[in-house]
């Protein structure tokens, strides 16, 4: 027995130490958590007084905020933030030059939606499916077509002179948010004016909203 001693205070001291490390561990881990989920949430407040401000005669418990610059859709149910979806927006940048192909910025809403029950990389053209099924490419290369699949939310625009009426029109532009074939490029500015989304990302987002949902596209 007096040789074994050692032994068992050697494993009791390795035990001992293990349970500190993991403690210093989840200490450490918490630390880090918590100001990212307070940042966040001060990014939501932030962004939701900002609107208020802007837009002080419209409501934003409900709505669609796309973040140019980051390349990201969010949804807001009841004040709150529920889900972000990665995006692609125009390759030529957001604004509201006529003729220029960009993301038209401001106020929006949804107008109409398309492509219910249509399967998913199903192609569509005026807003009916084809019957055609696209094939999907996840590798970030263009596949020279601009593909629209699966779902479609149209885009009215709500401000005068910035995209509504005449050759800024969101909604003559036919400017949709949907799905893509070109899920590869999602993240980076890849369309011609239109919000493109990832097909299981478009049938969810289309899942959860209804036309007349307010939608707000920034050059954040």
């Amino acid at each position: 027995m007096r040789f074994l001693k050692p032994y068992i205070m050697s494993k009791k001291l390795l035990f001992n130490f293990s349970i500190l490390l993991c403690s210093a561990f989840l200490i450490n881990a918490s630390f880090f958590t918590i100001p990212r989920t307070n940042a966040s949430l001060k990014n939501n407040e932030f962004l939701l007084e900002y609107l208020s401000i802007k837009y002080p005669d419209h409501s934003f418990e409900n709505f669609i905020y796309v973040g140019v610059k980051r390349q990201e859709l969010d949804l807001y149910l009841n004040g709150n933030h529920v889900i972000s979806y990665p995006v692609s927006t125009s390759t030529h940048g957001a604004g509201t030059k006529a003729g220029s192909d960009m993301t038209p910025i401001g106020l929006h809403k949804i107008k109409e939606k398309f492509g219910s029950g249509v399967p998913i990389g199903g192609i569509l053209k005026a807003r009916k499916y084809t019957g055609n099924i696209a094939s999907i490419q996840t590798n970030p290369i263009t596949t020279g077509k601009d593909a629209i699949t699966t779902r479609i939310l149209t885009l009215e625009g709500l401000e005068n002179g910035i995209n509504k009426g005449g050759e800024l029109d969101s909604f003559g532009r036919h400017i949709y948010i949907h799905g893509t074939a070109e899920e590869g490029l999602i993240g980076q500015p890849a369309s011609h004016g239109c919000v493109r989304m990832k097909n299981k990302d478009i049938i969810d987002l289309f899942n959860r909203v209804d036309k007349g949902l307010t939608v707000v596209i920034l050059n954040n």
